[in-house]
């Protein structure tokens, strides 16, 4: 067995793991490394869409929509990832899973918080006489909290899966190209 600059690779060392593993760290790279950095800059960067008549139109549905199915798929493809380890019997309680399980308390503290997310306020929310009010900070209590925990946690998991995917690279002995990759695209 060669390395990616041609030398022998001791075999003690050589990339072994099973294939439910192996599949487990491809599904959870998929959803942390790459659907839900996507999600997140469709949420914070498609507010607005060329083309769109702003201010008179003020809700582009195209973030929301890419944040939702975004988000949506992490919680699935994850979901599988830890059905592959479970599978496996990978039983190993180190580092790399307990910031894995903190990922996904995490995941599904940010899904119940979206389900209980609360009106958003502003102009596209009117008043009671049927007026448009302020502006987007024109917002409930519940709301102003929903975003501050939203965001911060978000970006939190994020920093998280990127600890949590390194540390899984370093314990499977993943190939270079897999580093480089990851590295290239965040």
């Amino acid at each position: 067995m060669w390395d990616w600059l041609g030398a022998p690779i001791d075999p003690s060392r050589a990339h072994n793991i099973s294939q439910a593993v192996a599949w487990h760290g491809r599904s959870m790279v998929l959803a942390w490394g790459v659907l839900a950095p996507l999600a997140v800059i469709g949420a914070r960067f498609f507010k607005i869409m060329p083309g769109q008549n702003w201010p008179q139109e003020l809700d582009s549905p195209v973030w929301w929509r890419t944040h939702w199915i975004g988000q949506t798929c992490v919680l699935l493809v994850s979901a599988v990832g830890l059905w592959l380890v479970a599978v496996a019997d990978f039983s190993q309680v180190g580092l790399h899973a307990i910031l894995g399980y903190s990922l996904l308390v995490g995941l599904c503290v940010q899904a119940l918080l979206g389900v209980f997310r609360g009106s958003k306020g502003g102009p596209t929310a009117p008043a009671k006489d049927g007026s448009h009010r302020g502006d987007h900070y024109d917002m409930t209590p519940w709301r102003r909290m929903f975003e501050a925990v939203h965001k911060t946690l978000g970006y939190g998991l994020l920093a998280l899966a990127a600890a949590t995917i390194l540390l899984g690279l370093w314990t499977a002995n993943a190939s270079i190209w897999m580093w480089l990759v990851l590295s290239l695209w965040w």
